[in-house]
């Protein structure tokens, strides 16, 4: 197979170091509207390098193109790549808007192409371990949750970027940006969400950026369960993320890669579990080897991949709702 990449910023080295060192795909080209990055990837990676990424796909006819753009972006060209055929592996968030995803689900429902969404977390050790013990018998029903995502951006992460910080080219920041992989977290591992209300503040960037760099929410699941959700990007550091369900027999507990066990009969088990190495930022988590693998096994039709843009719904309409109803001041209904 042939890969192509769009969009050559920080991520974008995630993708190419995976396509560079599998057995299962060629990179053969990379775009950026800025031809000095586009350069700097192919010269690393491999591949030709374009400014126009319409060109790259037309001359180069990749069999996948890996969308790491501005988040506004990611639906107008993954429309494009599908509209000639080629399979689509992007970035998060998968559109920015319920409108962009509608015309996002619509156009993978016509094509014969298939569209994988990036979101690697739920690869991680810690996220197989808490979901397999979920499913067990002795945990019973979920009860509630709480999940933190405590980061550190500061104005140059913002104003350098040349679209971070506008709700037009990021569609918010927090939340779409940091939190969405612990968002869909909850839902990987809650289920359906029902509800939620939420605000969204200004902290530490006040006429830096129109976005929030807080947010949190109340969510409300099927069955009953309620999550908390914290997320800021005015912390010290950037801290783990810390998911914990309380469950009827059993809490679950991860931070980063620290897995915690705790019985109702006061037991304690805590498991260290990282067995891959991650690729760029620890905390970006492990998964992104072991989910572009498995988007390209389900190409060559040994697996089915399972975050596809319908796998990703429930998750995208929350964010959305989310949004609202800090904007509205008021509950939202899913």
């Amino acid at each position: 197979m042939k890969s192509a990449i769009v969009g050559c910023g920080g991520i974008s080295r995630v993708h190419a170091q995976v396509l560079s060192d599998a057995d299962y795909t060629e990179l053969v080209a990379c775009a950026d509207i800025r031809p000095e990055r586009a350069r700097e990837r192919a010269d690393k990676f491999g591949g030709r390098p374009y400014t126009d990424y319409l060109e790259m796909l037309d001359r180069e006819k990749p069999d996948v193109l890996h969308i790491c753009t501005p988040h506004s972006l990611h639906v107008p060209m993954a429309l494009e790549a599908l509209r000639r055929g080629v399979n689509v592996f992007m970035e998060k968030p998968a559109a920015i808007s319920d409108e962009q995803f509608d015309q996002l689900l619509a156009a993978a429902r016509e094509s014969s192409a298939k569209v994988g969404v990036c979101f690697q977390n739920r690869f991680n050790p810690t996220t197989k371990a808490m979901r397999r013990l979920l499913a067990e018998g002795d945990s019973g029903q979920a009860l509630g949750a709480r999940a933190f995502v405590t980061w550190k951006r500061e104005a140059p992460y913002y104003t350098e970027s040349g679209w971070r910080g506008s709700l037009e080219t990021e569609g918010g920041s927090a939340l779409i940006n940091q939190s969405i992989h612990t968002m869909d977290l909850l839902v990987h591992l809650l289920g359906t969400p029902v509800s939620v209300e939420a605000t969204a503040s200004n902290r530490h960037l006040v006429g830096v950026i129109e976005t929030e760099d807080t947010l949190e929410a109340c969510i409300t699941f099927e069955g009953g369960a309620r999550a908390l959700f914290y997320a800021t990007t005015a912390y010290a550091e950037d801290a783990p993320v810390l998911v914990e369900i309380v469950c009827e027999g059993r809490t679950i507990r991860f931070e980063g890669d620290e897995l915690t066990v705790r019985g109702k009969d006061g037991s304690r088990r805590v498991e260290t579990l990282q067995n891959v190495a991650a690729i760029g930022k620890s905390y970006w988590g492990s998964g992104h080897s072991a989910c572009i693998g498995s988007f390209y096994a389900s190409l060559r039709g040994e697996e089915e991949y399972p975050i596809g843009v319908e796998a990703v719904e429930k998750t995208m309409r929350l964010v959305f709702a989310t949004y609202r109803s800090a904007r509205e001041g008021r509950a939202i209904a899913l």
